[in-house]
């Protein structure tokens, strides 16, 4: 068992600056074959490559399944809200959509919410 664990361990260590070598060379050929001949843009390096490639992840999240998704089932919230929407009066309920409004909300038809 303990050397199943030093092999994934190994595999892991040695995985991760393969996966951001490859990343990164991939960001950089990409960059300097599209971009000066597009748009007129300089080529990049290395790291400057990899900086680009943090910065995508930042600003559009993981490589674990893709950034900021919209599920059609909503979120990991979406059970909480249909719990305390199903112990709304019908007063409290107009009032939470008529205040949705104001946070720019579409209204949501009355149908979808039961």
């Amino acid at each position: 068992m303990k050397k199943h664990r030093a092999l994934k361990a190994l595999l892991i260590v040695l995985a991760i600056p393969a996966f951001l070598l490859l990343a990164g060379f991939s960001v950089m050929w990409l960059w300097n074959w599209l971009m000066p001949a597009i748009f007129g843009l300089v080529a990049i390096n290395f790291w400057q490559a990899l900086g680009l490639l943090a910065l995508s992840k930042i600003l559009f999240g993981g490589w674990k399944g893709g950034g900021h998704r919209h599920h059609r089932g909503g979120g990991p919230w979406a059970g909480r809200f249909r719990r305390k929407w199903e112990n709304m009066s019908e007063a409290e309920r107009e009032k939470f959509l008529r205040c949705r409004g104001r946070f720019g909300m579409p209204d949501v038809p009355e149908t979808e919410m039961k």
